[in-house]
C-alpha cells in the first residue's frame, strides 16, 4: 500500500468474535494490538492529530446504508452511501473529514457483513428504484483494500443485482483485488482528479495524477465502466492551464466512451476546516481564494468565480467527449444554467439524470 502504514490496532472487545477482525489480525501480524482504548484522551477528537496510522476495529450500530448528507439549498444527486468505515488514510489538505467527525484513527467497522444483509434487503425491496451506492464519501474506497477486502465482500452481491450500482471511488492505484474477481457488470470504478499541481502538492499519501488515470485506463481495458469526480476544484496559479494538462492526460489514456459520469464541484469546506488547515498543512494554498459563506452555512467561493470554473471545465470536457454524463454536485440552478446551459431543476431532476446514464450503460 503505497505510502499508508499501519503502526496499531485497537481491537474493540465484542469486535474479536467476528471473522472480518481476525483475517485483519492475521493479515497484520506483528503489528501491536490493543484490547480496548487505553484511555479517554485517546477517543476525544483530536483534529491536529488524526492518527492515520492506527486502525480501529469496531462494531457500527447505525443503519449501513444512508443517503448522501447534502443539503436542501443546493440540488444534490441523491447518492446513497454504504457506511463500512470512517476517516481515509490518505491526508489531502482540504478533506472535509478533518473537522466532520469528532473521533481518530482509521474506523473499520467489523459487522459489514451483517450490515450488507439489512442493505441488499432495502434494495430488493425495491426493484423498481435505482439506487446508486458508493464506499467513497466517508473513506477512501480502495485505500484499505489490501488489508479489508472490502472488494470481496461487497462486489459479488452489488454486479447480481440489476437495480443497483456500486460506485469505488480512489485516490489510490489499488486494483489489484478488484480486477482478480471475475465480476464486472454494475461496478463503477471511480477517480478523484484534479490538476496536476494539486495532485501532487494538497493530496499527500495519494499516488500521482498519472498513475489514477493509468489505473482507470487498465479497468476500462478489463472491462469496467469509470466514473471521474472533479470536486473539489480549486483556484490557484494558472489553473485553467494546470485543469487542461488533466484533461489532455485522460485523452491520452481514456476511453472517454466507457465513462459513465465525471462531476464537477468547487472546494468549500466548514468555517471550522480553517484553522486546521492552517495548522496541519502549512504550506496548502487552498485558502487563498475569495469565499462568502453559502447558505448552507459553508465558505465557498463568490458564484462568478463557481460559474467561471466549471463553465471552463464543461467547455474542454465536452470539446474532447460530447456524452460524459457532467454534472454538478451540491449547486444551485441559476448556477447549472449559467455553466452548463441547461438545468435538472431539483434533486429529484438529476437523480433522473445519473439514473438514466446507469440504464444507458447497463440496460
Amino acid at each position: 500500500m503505497e505510502g499508508i502504514k499501519i503502526k496499531r490496532i485497537i481491537v474493540e472487545p465484542e469486535a474479536y468474535s467476528y471473522p472480518f477482525t481476525q483475517r485483519i489480525l492475521k493479515k497484520l501480524q506483528g503489528i501491536q494490538v490493543c484490547n480496548k482504548i487505553e484511555n479517554n484522551s485517546d477517543i476525544d477528537y483530536v483534529p491536529y492529530d488524526p492518527k492515520k496510522d492506527v486502525l480501529h476495529l469496531l462494531i457500527y450500530k447505525g443503519d449501513f446504508l444512508k443517503p448522501c448528507p447534502g443539503t436542501k439549498e443546493y440540488i444534490c444527486c441523491k447518492y446513497q452511501i454504504l457506511n463500512i468505515a470512517t476517516n481515509c488514510p490518505l491526508d489531502c489538505s482540504y478533506c472535509i473529514l478533518q473537522a466532520y467527525f469528532n473521533h481518530p484513527y482509521l474506523r473499520v467497522f467489523v459487522n459489514i457483513e451483517e450490515g450488507l444483509k439489512e442493505v441488499l434487503k432495502i434494495i430488493d425491496s425495491k426493484k423498481d428504484e435505482i439506487f446508486r451506492v458508493g464506499t467513497g464519501e466517508f473513506t477512501d474506497s480502495l485505500a484499505l483494500d489490501p488489508i479489508t477486502e472490502w472488494s470481496d465482500i461487497l462486489i459479488p452481491h452489488f454486479s447480481s443485482r440489476k437495480n443497483v450500482i456500486l460506485e469505488l471511488k480512489t485516490k489510490t492505484a489499488n486494483i489489484k483485488r478488484v480486477l482478480s474477481l471475475p465480476y464486472r457488470e454494475r461496478i463503477i470504478m471511480s477517480w478523484s482528479l484534479n490538476s496536476p499541481f494539486i495532485c501532487s502538492h494538497e493530496e499527500h499519501r495519494a499516488v500521482s495524477l498519472r498513475k489514477r488515470i493509468e489505473a482507470a485506463a487498465i479497468c476500462q481495458r478489463e472491462g469496467f465502466v469509470t466514473g471521474f469526480h472533479f470536486d473539489p476544484l480549486i483556484i490557484h496559479k494558472n489553473w485553467k492551464e494546470e485543469y487542461l494538462k488533466t484533461i489532455e492526460l485522460m485523452d491520452k489514456y481514456l476511453d472517454p466512451s466507457k465513462i459513465i459520469w465525471i462531476s464537477l464541484g468547487s472546494f468549500r469546506y466548514m468555517p471550522e476546516l480553517k484553522n486546521i488547515i492552517i495548522k496541519r498543512h502549512k504550506k496548502s494554498i487552498v485558502l487563498n481564494g475569495e469565499f462568502i459563506k453559502g447558505i448552507d452555512g459553508k465558505m465557498r467561493y463568490f458564484k462568478p468565480i463557481r460559474i467561471e470554473l466549471y463553465s471552463y471545465m464543461y467547455e474542454n470536457l465536452s470539446k474532447w467527449y460530447n456524452d460524459l454524463g457532467l454534472y454538478l454536485c451540491m449547486e444551485s440552478d441559476d448556477v447549472w444554467s449559467e455553466s452548463f446551459g441547461w438545468s435538472p431543476k431539483d434533486s429529484n431532476g438529476l437523480k433522473r439524470f445519473l439514473d438514466n446514464r446507469v440504464v444507458k450503460f447497463y440496460g
